[in-house]
Order: C-alpha cells, then sequence, then structure tokens
C-alpha cells in the first residue's frame, strides 16, 4: 500500500507528543501492509457517500484517510479522537 500524507497530516503529525508519533508509526506500517488490521479498527465514517475512513493509533488518537486508486491511500489529518470526527471533509 502507498501512503500519501496530505499537508493537514504532516503538521498535526509534528505537532503530537514523540511517545504518539512513536506508536502512530508503528500503525501505519501495519496499515501499510493491510489497512484493515485488526489492532487498527479501520472503519468508514458517515456519510458513507464521502469515502472518508479512520484507523486508531491508540485510544486517544485517529488517522483521518481516504482510499484512492488500486493500492494507495491518502492520509487526510491526525488528531485526537473527538477533534478528528468533528471535521468536516
Amino acid at each position: 500500500m502507498e501512503i500519501l500524507l496530505s499537508k493537514e497530516f504532516k503538521e498535526n503529525f509534528s505537532r503530537l507528543e514523540l511517545s504518539v508519533q512513536k506508536k502512530a508509526e508503528k500503525q501505519i506500517m501495519f496499515f501499510a501492509s493491510n489497512p484493515f488490521y485488526p489492532s487498527l479498527n479501520t472503519e468508514k465514517l458517515a456519510p458513507s457517500i464521502k469515502e472518508i475512513w479512520s484507523f486508531r493509533v491508540d485510544r486517544k488518537y485517529r488517522v483521518i484517510f481516504r482510499f484512492l486508486e488500486k493500492n494507495n491511500a491518502l492520509f487526510l489529518t491526525i488528531g485526537p479522537h473527538d477533534w478528528v470526527y468533528r471535521i468536516n471533509f
């Protein structure tokens, strides 16, 4: 899986505590090999017409992304669970 990173994702990632960045990197590696790896809890967000998905970094943090072509994903943002689910993509 090829992963593309949005500017917002890069900026938000750089602001995270180092411990959260390390957890995120681990989960991103799982995602690259299998986007539906069990610990990711990958889920499609509503409304489903927007084709926006999320996966878990840990109990608090989520990555919001969109599947692109066949083997590509665009990571849109990363942040606390409550915050990322309020964003209107």
